[in-house]
């Protein structure tokens, strides 16, 4: 059943490879407990007691509480896949509650530090340099994820228009606009592109192949650390930076939340939280009875 469920996730539910390997994990640790644990061999046949018992040990490995959450909601999932699919009557995870967790404000890049990244960071003017900085003002200036610039093609560019197609969570598609220099950017790096018939990706590694996440990461990484001493230094944080900057300059949330290809507003609202601590910082250093 785990197999039939994985593939409704795949090609039903349209979920991405590392959402199907996240869940696959999590089940696949839940059944080998129950066998060690209980000798059951088939989560099917798991009751309500053997859940809580898998709940508490993950508790007792000192396990973050968000990991924890997410193996809850693995197996909330996948039972409730099952009662539709008429192979359970009673959903055993019911009686599992989310932990609670501290929230971490995203992290994110000052905006002069941004500026220092563009202005003074050593690009070199051949393909390499194009190309890396592409990737760098691609991930600050629209905000993609780092599977969706991974992704992009070049036939995703509308460079008339100054927009980008991608293709994010379930391959749900989205228009984001880039900017001026953005734009003239992509142009240089497309006059350095060699052309191949082996791939239509936009972003090539030296030799022509495309380019995969753990490159980018480095990349990313690479430039980010001259300019900030955040312990986080990825694609994900320029993700985070790119819409605490547009928040901070009066952009509307909702405006922000399509951009971002978030499902709803609840995702987004988290970068208010970084704009109500700078605005905290301002009202202590400028008023008086602060």
């Amino acid at each position: 059943m785990i197999t039939l469920f994985l593939e409704y996730l795949k090609f039903e539910k349209r979920a991405s490879e590392h959402t199907v390997k996240a869940y696959q994990t999590d089940l696949d640790q839940f059944q080998k407990y129950l066998l060690f644990q209980y000798e059951c061999s088939t989560p099917e046949s798991a009751s309500p007691p053997m859940l809580r018992s898998w709940v508490v040990s993950l508790m007792e490995e000192s396990l973050n509480p968000s990991s924890v959450n997410r193996k809850i909601a693995s197996l909330r999932t996948y039972y409730s896949f099952l009662k539709r699919r008429k192979v359970i009557s009673n959903d055993p995870s019911k009686i599992l509650s989310a932990l609670k967790t501290r929230k971490k404000l995203p992290a994110f890049v000052e905006e002069k530090s941004m500026e220092m990244l563009f202005e003074e960071a050593a690009f070199t003017d051949d393909f390499e340099g194009i190309r890396d900085r592409t990737i760098m003002e691609l991930l600050y200036g629209s905000g993609i994820r780092l599977a969706e610039i991974v992704s992009l093609e070049v036939k995703d560019l509308d460079l008339a228009a100054r927009t980008i197609r991608v293709f994010g969570k379930r391959s749900k598609e989205r228009i984001v606009p880039v900017s001026v220099s953005l734009t003239e950017l992509l142009i240089k790096y497309l006059q350095l592109r060699a052309p191949s018939e082996d791939t239509d990706f936009l972003i090539l590694t030296d030799s022509g192949k495309p380019v995969y996440p753990v490159f980018v990461q480095r990349t990313v990484k690479k430039y980010l650390s001259a300019v900030t001493t955040l312990s986080q230094k990825s694609p994900h944080v320029l993700r985070h930076t790119y819409a605490t900057h547009l928040l901070n300059r009066g952009a509307d949330l909702n405006a922000i939340k399509e951009l971002l290809g978030h499902a709803n507003l609840a995702a987004t609202q988290i970068y208010t939280h970084n704009s109500i601590e700078k605005l905290k910082k301002t009202h202590q250093q400028a008023h008086p009875k602060a």
